[in-house]
């Protein structure tokens, strides 16, 4: 299947990006590093994401983990395209999915931000932005693939 693909190519490498924010916020998580993220009462990174942070984890799982496993897998699943063909021929359907799926991920932590916890995380946001890049770029994929543009 020959598409354009200039918007998985972008898609993998949002990943990068994606990939060291939740880094950093799972260190954070887990007491590694220190954060000087607390611009105001706003904007606290401390009680969204931080070690003791009661919405930071899903069980035992910090969240920081799940999307820092997510973007692990995105990118993964753009380089396996180019190695195994059902990937490929599946690939618009799979970025969509997976994508789709850490969009409404996302989106259910933001809304938490804003109801629940009443602070956001720059650094959360700034992930939550990227998400949201990556899912328009997966159904901009998605349609061309369908319509052979």
């Amino acid at each position: 299947m020959q598409t354009r693909n200039w918007q998985i190519r972008l898609i993998q490498l949002l990943t990068i990006p994606g990939i060291l924010t939740a880094y950093y916020l799972y260190l954070y998580h887990e007491g590694t590093l220190f954060s000087a993220c607390k611009v105001n009462a706003l904007f606290d990174c401390g009680q969204v994401s931080g070690p003791g942070a009661p919405y930071a984890a899903i069980g035992p799982v910090p969240v920081a983990l799940i999307g820092l496993v997510g973007y692990i897998f995105i990118f993964l699943l753009v380089w396996l395209k180019d190695w195994f063909p059902i990937v490929d021929d599946n690939l618009a359907e799979l970025m969509f999915g997976t994508t789709g799926m850490a969009f409404l991920f996302t989106l259910w932590l933001t809304v938490l931000e804003f109801v629940k916890i009443h602070a956001f995380c720059q650094y959360c946001l700034t992930s939550a932005v990227i998400v949201v890049v990556m899912f328009g770029l997966a159904i901009e994929y998605l349609w061309s693939a369908r319509n052979k543009v």
